[in-house]
Formats: structure tokens, sequence, C-alpha cells
């Protein structure tokens, strides 16, 4: 393994600069505009893909396992594969993974094949985007240097989450106009698009420096993991700023009982959909908001009491408040926890060196789906017991105390640093 041990605490964001647009550059347009191309597709084919299962074989529990298989295989992908970003050209690694998905997804949408083999395309998918994810993520700090990368970690945030926004709106409705097979036909051309635009737009770059003794086996890619691993936990900073990360999930939990929440406090046709909204459309206020007006130098020393105050609207439903005051609790709850998110994010990658990167972040990324699938399940189960509007209260309540557990441990890491 390479001989890369990071520092004890990232350089920090870089002093204020003139504002400008994380557009003005071509590589970050083209990174964008491939991931948002994708994103798009992706949500369409999951759609796509829980409404054709169920036509088959008119099993809500067939159509949920698909529709959970278009998450699941991640949290295996990031670990398991994630060091692929750390061996070769990051760009040729993205490209190819787009090429082979578009073969897979249009494979996907034949008439006639057997869901067993749909479901295992769907897993081999899901395990490449892993792969293309870890390679992103560790072009993004190339591609936006200084604090111009907090800047464009915010924007895919927004963008993210209006995608999100517009498949609450619009999907069920385009599904209406075109079949279910088409739309993953739609979906494989995305990845097509993706191919092509990073081919364009990115800049070829040799594959990160590895140490002369680091194995360059790729039956060794699972050791990389497991030492991503082992240098996130001996990090304080990094540490710490995954578990602020992590604790994101606690704050979905909302979103996740969002019917039942409806249906206990007002129920009404559009309840459900604009509670789902809510926290999406709290997130691209927040991440707006948070890097537009905030300077630099002060992001740092807001992420833990950022943390813990996305709590407090959540913590106020205890008070059983009505559907539009939820919705209002939820969305500031949402802008909150993607202020802090985001700036946590961006130190995290800042605090691990290039060649580590893909492991790194693959590790990481595995964590937030294996942390938001415990949660979401805990949620569901706890709302059974004791009511959606109080266990949307104890999430706050917990993610309060997480937060503040996690702040400390920050204050703690930067007077170890001397930061």
């Amino acid at each position: 393994m390479p001989d890369a041990d990071p520092p004890s605490a990232p350089a920090g964001p870089s002093p204020e600069v003139p504002r400008r647009s994380v557009f003005a550059g071509r590589e970050f347009r083209s990174l964008w505009g491939a991931e948002l191309v994708s994103a798009v597709g992706d949500q369409l084919a999951r759609l796509a893909l829980a409404v054709l299962v169920y036509e088959q074989t008119d099993s809500a529990s067939w159509s949920a396992l698909v529709y959970a298989l278009t998450f699941l295989p991640a949290l295996a992908g990031g670990i398991l594969l994630g060091g692929l970003a750390d061996r070769y050209r990051r760009r040729e690694l993205m490209v190819t993974v787009d090429l082979v998905r578009t073969v897979l997804v249009a494979l996907m949408a034949l008439p006639g094949l057997p869901l067993t083999v749909m479901c295992g395309l769907l897993v081999v998918v899901v395990l490449l985007s892993s792969v293309h994810s870890a390679a992103q993520a560790a072009l993004l700090p190339l591609a936006l240097p200084g604090e111009m990368y907090e800047r464009g970690l915010a924007v895919r945030q927004i963008t993210g989450q209006a995608v999100q926004l517009g498949a609450f709106a619009g999907g069920g409705l385009l599904l209406v106009a075109i079949a279910p097979r088409t739309a993953l036909l739609v979906n494989a051309a995305t990845f097509l698009v993706s191919a092509l635009v990073l081919r364009a737009g990115v800049p070829a770059r040799p594959a990160p420096e590895r140490s002369a003794d680091a194995d360059q086996r790729l039956t060794s890619v699972v050791r990389d993991g497991a030492e991503a691993i082992r240098e996130i936990l001996a990090d304080p900073v990094r540490r710490t700023m995954l578990g602020l990360v992590l604790l994101v999930a606690v704050y979905i939990v909302p979103e996740a009982i969002a019917a039942p929440y409806s249906a206990a406090v007002e129920n009404t046709p559009i309840g459900t959909g604009l509670l789902m909204a809510a926290d999406p459309a709290g997130s691209v206020v927040g991440a707006y908001v948070f890097q537009r007006f905030v300077p630099a130098h002060v992001r740092t020393r807001l992420i833990g009491v950022l943390a813990v105050l996305a709590g407090v609207p959540l913590l106020a439903c205890a008070l059983h408040p009505g559907l539009w005051t939820s919705v209002a609790l939820w969305v500031v709850s949402g802008a909150l926890s993607t202020a802090f998110m985001v700036q946590a994010q961006a130190l995290f990658v800042r605090a691990t060196p290039d060649a580590r990167r893909g492991s790194v972040v693959g590790v990481a990324a595995s964590c937030l789906i294996a942390a938001q699938g415990l949660t979401v399940f805990l949620g569901g189960v706890l709302a059974d017991h004791i009511g959606p509007p109080d266990t949307v209260a104890v999430a706050g309540a917990v993610g309060m105390v997480l937060a503040l557990g996690g702040a400390l441990a920050w204050r703690s890491a930067q007077a170890r640093s001397g930061s």
C-alpha cells in the first residue's frame, strides 16, 4: 500500500478571493453536466423499473426489491471498488463505466428478459456507479482549487436536490407518456451522453502516483478499501468530519415516514408530497445561502453549531404541528443539515491525499448509504410504536446529541492541530 499518511488537519479553505462562478471552468462544467444528465436518467429509471416489475409480477415485494437494488449494491461498491479510482486515469475510468452502463441498461429494456437477469444487470450497473462516483469525487478538488471547491459541492447539492424534486413532481406523469422500457432506453442514452461530455470536456490526467512498493494487482483493490477504513479511523479530522456527514442520515428520517406523518397531522392528498419535498427544498436553500453569504473563514467554525441546530425544528414536531407548519420546520432542518454537510464533506476530502481519494471517498459513501438504511428502518419501526410526529422529534433529539458530540470532537481536533 502507498505510504500516504494524511495530514493531521486539512489545509482549510483558502482566503477569500473575488467571487466567480464555478461554471467558468470547462472541466467542472463537464463534470457537472455529465452528472446532471445521468441523475435525471437514473431517477426516471428507478420509477420505470418499479412500474415494470410490478406489471410483470403483480407483486409489491418484487417491486420494492428491485427499487432497493438501485441503492443497496453501492453499499459494497464503494468499499470494494472505490480503489480503482486511485489506480487508473480517472477520466478514462469514468468514460468506460458510462459506456458499459449504456450497454447494460439497454439490455435491461429488452422485452421478455427474465426478472432474475434484469436484477443481476441492475446490481452490476449500481456497482459500477460506485466506481464512477469515486473517480468524480477525486477529480473535483483538482477541477476546483481553493474555495471554489465548496462552491462546486454546493452547486452539485442544489442540482441533485432539484432533480429529486422534479422526480417527485413529474416522474409519474412522465411514465404515463412513455413506456417503462422506453424510459430505460432514455437512461441508457444519458450514460452515453455523459461519456461523450466527459471525454470532450475533462482534460486527460495521468493516474494518481502510487508508491513504488504499492501492490498493483487488481485483487488488492479490496485491501485498498480496508486500508481506507483504517486511515479514516486513525485521523481525528476525517473521523470527525465523516461522523458529522453521517449525522445527516438521522435528519432524513422524517422524509422516510412522510406518508404516515401526513396521515397523522392532516390527511390530505398533497400532504405526503409536500413533506417529502420539504427536505430537498430546504437543502437547495441551505446550500445556496451558506455558500453565497457566509464568509469562507467563518464556515468551518459553524459546522458544529449548524449540526446541532438542524435538530431543533424536528424536535418541535413533538408538539404535533399542522401540515404547513411541519413543512416549514422540515425545510429549515434540511437547510441547516445541508449547510454543515457540504462544509464537512469539503474538509474530509481536503484532508485526503489525491492518491487515496478514490478509496477513502468510496468508503465514506458506503458508510453514508448504510447509515441511511439503518436510520430509515429504525424510524419506521419507531413510528409504528410511538407515532410519526413523536418519531420525528426523537430523530431531532438524537441528532442534536450526536451533533454535540461531533462538535466537541471537531473542537478537540482543531485544538490538537493548532488550527
